[in-house]
């Protein structure tokens, strides 16, 4: 049977899924800040492309002054805000959910603490979201653009329960995605959702920083330096914790945070390294951020790992000059350049 579910914000993320769960036959309502976008859905629709048949979706949508009006009996809502946002857009959500219904934390960064601490645990579910990338440049036009990953033997949804215990609601969200990509209920929600953070710190702040694509960056010697620096840094920090850390970004975490030895980073150099020239130059989240000039999220990113580095007494050089270098940037103090990735290695001491 059809779920009645609530987005907070269709950006992309929460435009591309909830339209999927739209034609599905959900009873899908968005909730946005950008104006043009909450028109464009009302009007045409949502044109979803990616991996997949292309689609239109008519889900409902409704600008954020006009959300008070909304009634209070979703079952499910989605906050799928920028982690900055979190606290108020977990506020909205439980404010129009039923007394059994429950907020996911469809974002990236470290949001379950947040989303708990208003909504309480027992009404929070995490949604970790592995290898998908999706972007909204234009209103009522969203699209993906990495592999699918369900028929390649990855599942990319993997939804949590804060207590670690596999329950049947998190069981039937993931149910629920399936009709976007492979999904499953997990009983790491942690592990899963720092092996995310490590994928996210690699890519997001250097593409952030750089103004180049993903394939520009990995086809570059000084690119992959730094990408593994930060992995093998926020690799080390998870460790610490006592997380059990899912494989991310082609290589297990041990080896991540072993890339000290010589034929270690080799190896992963080699992985790294593109097959072919003129592969796909795709902008990841805080890419596409420092495009649209909003505030990026290096603060909960590579500035979450920088903290619990300090927490536990693992050194993050590399990660600490990664979170200067975007403040800077965030801040209009410095220019989106190239450059500024060999900047923040030497800042490091590398």
């Amino acid at each position: 049977m059809g779920k009645k579910v609530l987005f907070v914000g269709a950006g992309a993320i929460g435009s591309y899924i909830g339209s999927f769960l739209s034609r599905a036959g959900h009873d899908v309502t968005l909730i946005d800040p950008w104006a043009e976008n909450v028109d464009t859905i009302n009007q045409k629709g949502i044109t979803v492309t990616g991996p997949h048949d292309p689609f239109e979706a008519r889900p409902k949508a409704v600008h954020l002054n006009d959300a008070q009006r909304l009634p209070r009996d979703f079952e499910i809502a989605f906050v799928a805000m920028k982690v900055y946002d979190t606290a108020w857009a977990t506020a909205l959500a439980i404010r129009h959910l039923r007394p059994e219904g429950y907020v996911v934390a469809s974002e990236n960064c470290w949001p379950d603490p947040i989303v708990a601490s208003i909504a309480g645990p027992q009404r929070s579910i995490g949604l970790v979201m592995s290898k998908i990338g999706v972007a909204l440049w234009t209103p009522g036009k969203v699209e993906r653009g990495m592999e699918k990953g369900g028929n390649k033997g990855h599942d990319v949804f993997r939804a949590g329960e804060h207590d670690l215990k596999i329950s049947k609601r998190a069981e039937e969200l993931a149910e629920m995605l399936r009709v976007v990509d492979g999904a499953y209920a997990t009983d790491n929600l942690w592990g899963e959702r720092w092996s995310k953070l490590c994928a996210n710190s690699m890519g997001n702040p250097v593409q952030g920083m750089s103004g180049l694509g993903s394939n520009d960056i990995m086809s570059s010697e000084v690119g992959r330096t730094i990408t593994i620096h930060i992995a093998a840094e926020a690799a080390r920090v998870g460790l610490a914790q006592g997380f059990k850390i899912p494989k991310f970004n082609g290589a297990e975490v041990d080896k991540w945070a072993g890339s000290d030895k010589r034929e270690v980073w080799d190896e992963l150099d080699r992985m790294l390294t593109p097959a072919s020239a003129g592969g796909r130059n795709w902008r990841a989240s805080m890419a596409q951020d420092v495009a649209k000039g909003r505030p990026t999220e290096i603060d909960y990113m590579n500035g979450h790992v920088v903290a619990q580095g300090k927490a536990r007494g693992v050194p993050t050089p590399i990660n600490t000059a990664v979170v200067e270098m975007v403040r800077e940037i965030d801040s209009g103090a410095r220019k989106q350049a190239a450059e500024n990735i060999g900047i923040v290695l030497k800042r490091a001491g590398v």
